[in-house]
């Protein structure tokens, strides 16, 4: 499924460019994302105000490594169950105004997220 796949990149990625704080849980970033399944699912223009928030609440939780490498893991473990639309997905981090520091793709290795 690599349009859930992109997600959990997208995801992974938020994370990437977050400020230092406490260890990051995957229900820490099912819940910040939970706000945007519906768009990615079958949404269309702007995501809702409260998926772009969770967005960057999830950016603004990882602390390092560490964290980015659970998110993103937690993303695409998550992915397995979901079908989203990949374009939705890769539009998201522009449409909610977040500057992504590298392309989101299918092929991510979560262990290569520094």
């Amino acid at each position: 499924m690599p349009s859930f796949t992109q997600a959990i990149l997208f995801l992974a990625v938020l994370a990437a460019v977050a400020a230092p704080s406490r260890a990051i849980t995957c229900s820490d970033v099912m819940k910040d994302l939970r706000p945007c399944i519906n768009y990615l699912k079958s949404g269309s223009g702007t995501p809702p105000s409260p998926c772009c928030a969770g967005a960057s609440s999830l950016a603004a939780s990882a602390t390092g490594t560490a964290d980015k490498q659970a998110a993103c893991t937690c993303i695409k473990n998550a992915a397995k169950s979901i079908t989203i639309k990949p374009e939705l997905a890769k539009a998201l981090p522009g449409n909610c105004g977040i500057s992504m520091p590298f392309q989101i793709s299918p092929n991510v290795d979560c262990s290569k997220i520094s």
